[in-house]
């Protein structure tokens, strides 16, 4: 895994230390008691639950590692503490210039990024376009379906 450093609120860090934690003790335990399981079958050539259970643990493994690297060199963002301009960890209420629907969205790292919960990326480009703008301020930015247009209504 690259040398990345990853944006990240402290809620976000505690997730994935969790996750973490949950793989490292739980998940393992339960893999190792399938395999030992799936060896009492008899012959593992041709054993569909051991090669099952060995494919879980390399995904777990995988998972571990790459959490472990995500943890490593997570970045801890604190709440934005500016009203004037938005940052990551700003909360932003913006209207849609198209058809006037207001939007609530926290700014967010992408690790954390979660559309369904009106959490949106620094990288992204709504996000990008955002970032350093004022209350007042109208952003354009390129999405799939067009461009498209935010008005900046509060930041908190």
């Amino acid at each position: 895994m690259s040398k990345k450093v990853f944006m990240i609120t402290q809620e976000g860090l505690d997730k994935l230390i969790q996750e973490l934690d949950y793989l490292k003790n739980d998940r393992r335990k339960e893999i190792a008691q399938k395999i030992r399981e799936a060896k009492e079958f008899g012959d593992l050539s041709e054993n569909a639950e051991y090669h099952e259970a060995k494919n879980d643990q390399a995904f777990v493994e995988g998972q571990i590692i790459d959490l472990e690297a995500k943890i490593k060199n997570a970045k801890v963002i604190d709440k934005a503490t500016s009203k004037d301009h938005v940052q990551i960890g700003s909360t932003v209420e913006v209207k849609n210039l198209e058809n006037n629907e207001v939007l609530k969205l926290d700014i967010v790292g992408s690790m954390e990024a979660d559309v369904f919960n009106n959490k949106i990326s620094n990288e992204s480009p709504l996000g990008v376009a955002l970032l350093e703008k004022a209350k007042g301020d109208v952003v354009t930015f390129k999405a799939p379906k067009g461009e498209m247009k935010f008005e900046i209504l509060v930041i908190s």
